[in-house]
């Protein structure tokens, strides 16, 4: 909802999350009506699943706590990219980012994925296939808003570093 119309966003007098914030919440409730009638169906259930789970919980959190060592609250809740005259536009390419580019999806997706391996619900698996997909789209449309903000810098170290998975190769440390 944001970056596609960032430019949009911006020519607004107001915070465009007044808008966003409501659209996002009637989402998720939508979500939930829609796949209420499958939420208890099992793929499969197994108490040792738990213990992968918690694998990917961890690494969600872990993700998630290294994201925002180089970020601001503002930078990490996109006002950058919607709010008229905001100053705050850097390029952050050090730390987690120098291996991967967009580390709060990969966090997003290490939750999502603790939680469907661990409760083995056929609803789980289906939104983790879905924000799969929605996830894809949603980094290309912010790699494209980067790249019309940071030009060659930006193209440079999309071409360095993956989008969520690491490419191998000399990189700076965690």
């Amino acid at each position: 909802m944001i970056h596609p119309f960032a430019a949009r966003w911006r020519q607004r007098r107001r915070s465009p999350y007044r808008i966003l914030l409501p659209l996002w919440m009637a989402m998720w409730v939508v979500l939930a009506l829609l796949t209420s009638p499958w939420r208890a169906a099992e793929v499969y259930r197994s108490v040792w699943a738990w213990l992968a789970a918690a694998a990917f919980f961890a690494a969600g959190v872990w993700l998630y706590t290294l994201s925002g060592r180089a970020f601001s609250l503002a930078q990490l809740g996109g006002l950058p990219e919607v709010l008229t005259g905001n100053r705050e536009q850097r390029l952050v390419m050090h730390g987690l980012r120098s291996h991967v580019r967009h580390p709060v999806y990969l966090a997003h997706l290490c939750e999502m994925v603790a939680w469907s391996v661990g409760t083995g619900l056929a609803v789980c698996w289906s939104l983790t296939a879905f924000a799969i997909l929605t996830g894809t789209i949603m980094i290309r449309l912010e790699d494209r808003e980067l790249e019309a903000r940071f030009g060659d810098q930006y193209r440079a170290y999309r071409r360095r570093v993956g989008a969520v998975i690491p490419r191998r190769g000399p990189s700076s440390q965690l």
